[in-house]
This record gives C-alpha cells, structure tokens and sequence, in this order.
C-alpha cells in the first residue's frame, strides 16, 4: 500500500516538474515581439518573410533597406533597422488597416541604425500607441491634414518619446480642417495611466537633434529632460505644463533641439541627409536637426550662449487623440533599447531544466 502510494506520489511530481519545465522553456515563443505585420500592401501573421527593401526577420525586428512604398504597421512591440534611404506613405487603398498614417505601431517602437526614414500621412506621419525611441538614425516624419477635422494633426504622435545616440529628428504637422490642432510631436496618454502623474507624455533628448513645427505647438508633452543638448529655438526655451515654451512662458510652435557642444559626441558622425519637402521649412530650419545637407561636425552652427536647461517634471489634463483605428489594450511602457528578452530566457531555461532534472532524480529516490 505504501509503496503504491510513494510510487503515485513519485509519478505525481515528476509530472508536475515536467509540466512546470514545459511552460518555462515555452517562454520565449511567447516573447513580446508584433502579433502582425503590415507591409507593401500585405498583412503577415509570421515573420520569415522579405520584400523589395524590406525583411520581418523575427517577431520583434524588421530591417529595412531602400524600402520605399505603402504604409507599414504593426501589432505590438517593434524593432526597426535602417539602412539607406527608406520611406512610407500613408495607404489610399479602401481596405487598408492603416488609412491615416505613414507608419503605426499599436506597442512600442525603437528606430535604430545607420539609415533613414521619412514617413508621411494625413494626420501623422509615425503613431505610437506607447513608446517611440530614436536611436542614432535620421527620421522625418510629417502630416499635412488633408481632409482631417476635429483631430490633432502631428508629425509624431507617442506615448513617450526619446531621441539619443545621435539621433536625428524633424517632425511637422499642418492642417487647416475645422477643429484640426496641429503639432510637430505630440505626445499623449494613449491609456497608460490615469489622472495627473500617469505615465506617459514625456520627451528626452541625450546628445541628438530635434526640429519639431506645428501652429498649435511644437512639442506637447507634460515634461521632458534635455542631456547633453539644448534648446536653440525657442531662446531661453522649457519644458513647460504642456509642452515647450519661450522665455516669456509662451507655447513654441517651433522647437529645435542640439547637443551643447559644436561637434557630435565621440564616435557620432554625419547621418547624411532627411529627406522631405524643403520648401516647408523655414530659413532657422537650416540645421542638421531639419535634415539639410551637411559638410560635417564644422557645418554645425557654433552654440549660442543660452541658460542651462533645467530638468522639470510637469503635469497637465491629457487631451487623447481620437486615433481609434485599431483599439489596443496598453500596458505602460519605458523607452527602451531592443530587447534582450531572449537572451535572459535561455539563461532562464537552462537554470530551471537543471533544477528540474535534480527535482526529479530526489522525487525518484523517495
């Protein structure tokens, strides 16, 4: 009887460990990465396929390269590699799941490599339901509002937003619909918390530039932090309640950021050049920040003295766009470099496999 019993009891654990060990080495299958892909026209449920300028290499990455075509979007985190010149133009196409924008992104999206992007839509050039990060690459994003009412027209629309690595950003939106505000980035709640103090709406620059025009407001965000760079226009420019201000406490419709010092930090160089629509910007756009060409670290303009910027954190009532396309359930999230999830889960697994085999050799000893 008792022998029987230990014998059940000794099957009973080992089914449980192995049970157990399943779902941890299951782990990274179910790693946050993009549940779909939508691209050139395509909607992809799996990654291992490429195009003309483009590849979904795995679940979190894409990789492009010379890419130039129809919007792109995403359900959920995504990591984009750039390389050359790359752009998206918002979809016409009647059944399209992106009608508004250049690209959309319903997680969190980092943009990193030696290349470029220029993305352009109606009411936003890039959507971020969560967290966008620029890193070391060249974007240009813009909106014109065409045929856009009652709605906020940005070139960038996130949750948070971080510029670094010697990243290079023009953003832009206009507009003249009924109703319509426009910014160049605007950076709204999009569910990540409630009430004042929520998470979300945040801007950082490290080191990089930022060129960012709307008639409503430059950059809308509720704080910000400035490392290594600083405010050029507007002078003597703050992150202020709702956004950037000037001297006077007065919203900026033009903001440009650029690090402190007349040279790139070590190790940056040149990017090359954003391309867009030249004639759109203003004569102060002539900056690496507004994607002009550049001759190299010299063609930057020497700094202006200018008051140190000061780190504030600010609250304000968030205004959400009514950016409805496809709802999503979001979770708050930091800007972060690519993950490293997988790694972590190896090391993961092979820790538990080894705990599992020394559970399972004592329950056969019982």
């Amino acid at each position: 009887m008792f022998a029987a019993e230990s014998h059940t009891s000794r099957h009973f654990i080992a089914i449980v460990t192995m049970a157990c060990l399943c779902v941890l080495l299951g782990g990274p299958s179910y790693a946050a990465g993009a549940e779909s892909l939508i691209i050139a026209g395509a909607t992809y449920y799996e990654p291992g396929v490429s195009g003309l300028g483009w590849a979904w290499t795995d679940a979190d990455h894409l990789e492009l390269n010379g890419y130039a075509g129809e919007a792109i979007g995403a359900d959920g985190d995504l990591v984009l590699t750039l390389a050359g010149q790359n752009s998206v133009t918002e979809s016409h196409a009647p059944n399209a799941d992106i009608t508004l924008c250049g690209m959309e992104v319903w997680g969190s999206l980092t943009l990193r490599g030696t290349g470029a992007l220029t993305a352009t839509g109606s009411q936003c050039g890039i959507h971020v339901s969560q967290a966008l990060v620029v890193d070391g690459c060249t974007v240009d994003a813009r909106a014109d509002g065409a045929d856009v009412t009652d709605e906020v027209v940005a070139g960038v629309i996130a949750g948070d937003m971080a510029v670094r690595g010697g990243g290079r950003v023009v953003a832009a939106g206009a507009g003249s619909g009924a109703g319509v505000r426009t910014y160049g980035v605007y950076l709204q709640d999009a569910g990540l918390g409630d009430g004042e103090g929520a998470a979300g709406c945040r801007l950082s620059v490290d080191a990089s530039w930022l060129d960012a025009t709307g008639a409503d407001g430059g950059v809308a965000c509720t704080g910000g932090s400035l490392v290594s760079t600083r405010f050029v226009t507007p002078d003597g420019g703050a992150f202020g309640a709702g956004g950037v201000v000037d001297a006077a406490g007065t919203v900026a419709t033009h903001v440009v950021v650029e690090p402190d010092v007349a040279t790139p930090p070590a190790g940056e160089t040149d990017r090359g050049e954003v391309t867009g629509d030249s004639a759109e910007k203003s004569p102060t756009d002539a900056n690496p920040a507004a994607g002009e060409p550049a001759t190299g670290p010299s063609a930057n303009p020497a700094p202006k003295p200018a008051a140190a910027p000061t780190k504030t954190t600010t609250t304000v009532t968030k205004t959400t766009v009514a950016k409805t396309a496809k709802p999503k359930a979001a979770t708050a999230t930091t800007a972060a470099l690519p993950k490293t999830g997988d790694n972590n889960w190896i090391v993961a697994s092979f820790t538990f496999f080894l705990l599992g085999t020394t559970l399972l050799a004592a329950a056969y000893r019982c």
